[in-house]
């Protein structure tokens, strides 16, 4: 099989899309488990047995600072714990779609449902699970000039 990468700035960053031969149909599944299985991952921990677990970073819908370390949630409301400050966290994602919204917070922005603006030029973001988080005026340009929505 042949393979032939091109760029479309179209696109949202973190995408792909795949072409094939209508014959290659079959080979699809196999496709994107392997593209899949290239995606960032990150090391946690379950803090009920203090064990870690390895997820993919698109499964983190919230990052939020706990001190030292930082909890981290998945989208199906699943809580762990990140060895590590809330500033680092970000560089260890190193995956698009990670925005900082406030001084305690980390969302990815493939779970935003909707926003409002609210008073003192802040802004509300809903999440596909129905949590809100406020994004402060300092991350607001942030906020704006990289969620695509």
């Amino acid at each position: 099989m042949e393979i032939r990468f091109e760029a479309d700035p179209g696109m949202d960053r973190g995408s792909a899309k795949v072409v094939t031969h209508p014959a290659e149909q079959v080979q699809w599944k196999n496709l994107e488990t392997a593209i899949q299985a290239a995606e960032k991952r990150i090391t946690v921990i379950n803090a009920s047995n203090n064990r870690q677990v390895t997820l993919e970073a698109g499964k983190v819908a919230v990052i939020e600072a706990e001190g030292r370390m930082c909890s981290v949630r998945l989208i199906t409301g699943e809580m762990y714990l990140l060895n590590t400050r809330l500033k680092f966290a970000m560089e260890a994602l190193d995956t698009p779609g990670f925005i900082k919204i406030n001084n305690q917070t980390i969302i990815n922005t493939r779970y935003i449902k909707e926003f409002s603006a609210t008073a003192n030029a802040r802004v509300e973001v809903l999440l596909t699970d129905n949590n809100s988080y406020t994004v402060s005026r300092y991350y607001i340009n942030d906020f704006r000039r990289n969620y695509h929505g």
